[in-house]
C-alpha cells in the first residue's frame, strides 16, 4: 500500500476491481480545505480513460507489472497468437486487449504487459510508429495539390487509412500506431 504522495505518471494501481495506469496527475492545495490529487486513469484491460480525485493521504494499492517482448505469429478464432522471444512460449490474446489489431503484421515485435503476481496479460502495446506497405490505392490526380486532399489506401495487413494523393501502390508508409494516421513515406 502506498499513499497519494507517491502517485506519478505510469504508476499502475488497483482501483474499482480493475488495473489502471496513471496518465496524468496534479497535486492541488486550495486556499480553504484539504489537499487532493486530481488524476486521469486509463484502464489496462478496457482502455477506458476516467478522471478521479483522491484526497491527500488516501491509500492506493500499487500493482507491479512486467513488460515482455513477444512476436506476433497469426490470428484465428481463439485469438491473436504471440511467441515470447526468449523462452519461445506461445500465448493467445483476445482482440479486445489490442488497440489496433488491423495493424499487426506477422513477425512484428510487440510488448505485452503482464500483471506480475497473477501472470495474466493486461494489454498489448505496439511500437509508436510502424512501417507498412500500400497494396491498393487509387491513382491521384495530377496537379490537385492546392489543398490537403487525401484518398483511402489499403495496407498489407488489411487496414485502411487516409493518405495524401501522391502515395502509390508499393510505397512503404510510416504510420502512427495509436491514431492510425499517415506520417510519411519511407525511403527505400
Amino acid at each position: 500500500m502506498a499513499n497519494t504522495s507517491e502517485i506519478k505518471n505510469g504508476l499502475c494501481i488497483n482501483y474499482n476491481h480493475d488495473v489502471f495506469v496513471v496518465v496524468s496527475f496534479q497535486h492541488v492545495k486550495p486556499g480553504k480545505g484539504a489537499a487532493f490529487v486530481r488524476t486521469k486513469l486509463k484502464s489496462m484491460t478496457t482502455g477506458k480513460v476516467i478522471d478521479n480525485t483522491f484526497s491527500a493521504g488516501h491509500k492506493i494499492d500499487v500493482v507491479r507489472v512486467e513488460r515482455r517482448t513477444y512476436q506476433y505469429l497469426y490470428n484465428d478464432d481463439t485469438g491473436y497468437h504471440f511467441m515470447n522471444n526468449e523462452t519461445f512460449d506461445q500465448i493467445a490474446i483476445q482482440e479486445k486487449m489490442i488497440d489496433r489489431p488491423d495493424f499487426l503484421k506477422e513477425g512484428m515485435d510487440v510488448d505485452i504487459i503482464f500483471h506480475a503476481t497473477d501472470e495474466r496479460p493486461l494489454t498489448l502495446e505496439m511500437a509508436q510508429y510502424i512501417e507498412l506497405e500500400v497494396v491498393y490505392t487509387e491513382p491521384g490526380l495530377r496537379g490537385d495539390t492546392a489543398t490537403n486532399v487525401t484518398k483511402p489506401a489499403k495496407l498489407e495487413t488489411g487496414a485502411e487509412i487516409r493518405v495524401p494523393i501522391f502515395v502509390n501502390e508499393g510505397d512503404v508508409l510510416k504510420i502512427n500506431s495509436s491514431t492510425g494516421e499517415y506520417m510519411e513515406r519511407v525511403k527505400k
